[in-house]
């Protein structure tokens, strides 16, 4: 079944803020000091334009901020601010997660991940509220109250569940609390929130909690996933996404947004799939995917934290195979894939997003205006285990004024594919420097000159989408700025 869509160049538009690119998410603090990370994060500002990044750990004892010998307690900020220094010498900023506990404060030895970081709360909650008070106190003199206004401040990471403490709510708050004062103790100005949440929760809850006991929430964090209570125990990714149903990220974006009212919302985290060794993340899939579900997103949150940035990643193990599935964008060699290419197009787009007439069961279209151009941004989308074949296009836009050259770029099983050469190639675990080259080579999403007529005002074309695929049909025009 073919589709047909439709608009007007010069319409009316609606603001479309590049809300994805306020922060990008990577994994375990330390890793901020390798030097691929770094180059890797440089790449990913300079690139798709992400301003700030998000990490776990911060506070743990492989960071060195708080240890202790004997009754004695020792804070060192040194490789915090060696990250911080970094990031800002790019032209980047943190989110501040405050996680985990010092080993020097904790009550209990819960720990989480590969890396053994301390999940319990703290033992005496004025030493934690003195720890986050130096630190940022800290970071003020440092860098500058204005520079650090900038920033904000997430109090812990998913505190319903079990895997990062107790799972109750009465711990968050207590947490929250103090936390919360001690950051305003330094400046009122600057920026704390939470809840910080897996799967949307807590929301209501935290924002009637800061209200009864005068607490600020500066903003409002959660994260979701679509394999997020879907499906059964025990069943694959595949299951769980079938079980899903299309759009139900942003049915509960529509949720959360209106239980912050009008607090700023930060989804902190989000991603194709919650499994860290999903082969979906490396593949055309998640491309289409996350084109989808940001732009459904546009006008609901302020920041949108795609989770993660890299596979230089270390939750359960340090990986050396190039592609196992991974949630970074970019492989542990910093080959692109098909869902960086998607957050590369992403930040291509201009900042009006124009009306299109039509509608389609897997292809979704959005025209988006920039200063000399429109860009139609396509996707032909289906979950796993749902029909989806190749559909052929009609774009139609009125136009009062004739585009000079059109191109097309696509993201497909044959285009900004590398992992299907890699599976080509034999999957081999280890890479050489000239396969590495190779890869980044299959990587490209090269612009292609797309075929288009333009008659009585209107411009008109024709495309052909594979399944599961992102294709942009950009039209530009010289002869005058569009308004």
């Amino acid at each position: 079944m073919s589709a047909l869509f439709n608009g007007d160049v010069d319409g009316p538009a609606r603001p479309m803020p590049h809300f994805w690119e306020h922060t990008i998410g990577s994994g375990h603090a330390t890793l901020a000091l390798r030097a691929d990370w770094q180059a890797q994060m440089r790449r990913a500002h300079d690139e798709l334009g992400v301003r700030h990044v998000r990490f776990h750990g911060l506070l743990s004892d492989d960071v060195g901020t708080l240890v202790a010998e004997g009754d004695t307690s020792f804070y060192s900020f040194f490789n915090a601010d060696q990250i911080f220094d970094f990031l800002r010498s790019i032209g980047m900023r943190p989110f501040v997660e405050l996680s985990f506990m010092p080993t020097a404060l904790a009550s209990g030895t819960q720990t989480v991940f590969h890396y053994g970081a301390n999940v319990s709360p703290p033992k005496d909650y004025e030493k934690w509220a003195t720890l986050i008070r130096k630190l940022v106190a800290h970071w003020v003199e440092r860098y500058g109250l204005e520079e650090v206004r900038n920033w904000y401040f997430e109090v812990w990471n998913e505190p319903n569940l079990t895997a990062f403490g107790s799972g109750k709510q009465s711990d968050y708050c207590e947490l929250y609390r103090h936390t919360a004062r001690a950051i305003k103790s330094v400046d009122s100005s600057l920026r704390v929130g939470g809840p910080a949440t897996a799967a949307n929760a807590w929301v209501d809850q935290f924002i009637a909690f800061c209200v009864e006991n005068g607490l600020p929430a500066d903003f409002i964090s959660t994260h979701h996933y679509p394999t997020d209570a879907f499906g059964k125990p025990g069943d694959d990714t595949e299951s769980q996404l079938a079980a899903s149903r299309r759009s139900v990220l942003r049915d509960q974006t529509l949720e959360v947004r209106r239980q912050a009212g009008e607090r700023p919302l930060y989804y902190t985290e989000w991603c194709t799939s919650s499994n860290p060794r999903d082969t979906m993340h490396d593949q055309p899939y998640a491309a289409a995917f996350v084109v989808k579900t940001i732009m459904e997103a546009n006008g609901l949150v302020e920041g949108y934290s795609y989770w993660t940035f890299s596979d230089i990643f270390e939750e359960n193990y340090f990986p050396s195979v190039p592609f196992h599935g991974g949630f970074g964008l970019l492989n542990i060699h910093g080959i692109a894939k098909p869902v960086y290419r998607a957050f590369e197009l992403l930040h291509k787009l201009g900042y009006e997003l124009l009306h299109l007439d039509g509608e389609h069961a897997t292809v979704d279209a959005w025209a988006v205006r920039g200063t000399r151009s429109v860009t139609l941004m396509l996707t032909n989308f289906a979950l796993p285990r749902h029909a989806i074949t190749t559909e052929v296009v009609n774009l139609e836009m009125r136009s009062a004024v004739e585009p000079v050259y059109g191109e097309i770029r696509r993201i497909d099983a044959d285009h900004a594919n590398p992992r299907r050469r890699w599976e080509e190639m034999g999957s081999p675990e280890y890479l050489s420097p000239v396969e590495v080259d190779h890869l980044m080579e299959h990587s490209q999403c090269n612009a292609e000159p797309c075929d288009y007529t333009f008659n009585e005002s209107k411009i008109t074309c024709t495309v052909a989408l594979a399944p599961l695929s992102v294709t942009t049909v950009t039209f530009s025009f010289q002869a005058r700025d569009i308004e």
